[in-house]
């Protein structure tokens, strides 16, 4: 599983909404207190569907504060 975690609730929203519509399987989940990041929601997802969550959220403009792994029991920051 990969995490999404985001600076405000409404892009988190709003990415919840556009992976559904795009019928990509996520699920909300509190923000890790390892990542700081302005919004206490996270979204998971499959690793699998990465390159189409990418894609989503550059196209529409969705602003997030990063894309993790968790690897070795830490959270890795993947790039965009």
């Amino acid at each position: 599983m990969l995490l999404m975690a985001f600076d405000s609730t409404q892009q988190a929203l709003r990415a919840e909404m556009l992976l559904d519509y795009a019928e990509i399987e996520n699920d909300m989940c509190p923000t890790p207190k390892e990542i700081t990041a302005g919004c206490a929601l996270s979204l998971e997802f499959q690793e699998a569907d990465l390159p189409e969550v990418r894609r989503i959220i550059k196209e529409e403009r969705v602003d997030i504060h990063g894309l993790y792994s968790k690897e070795d029991g830490h959270y890795v920051n993947l790039e965009l």
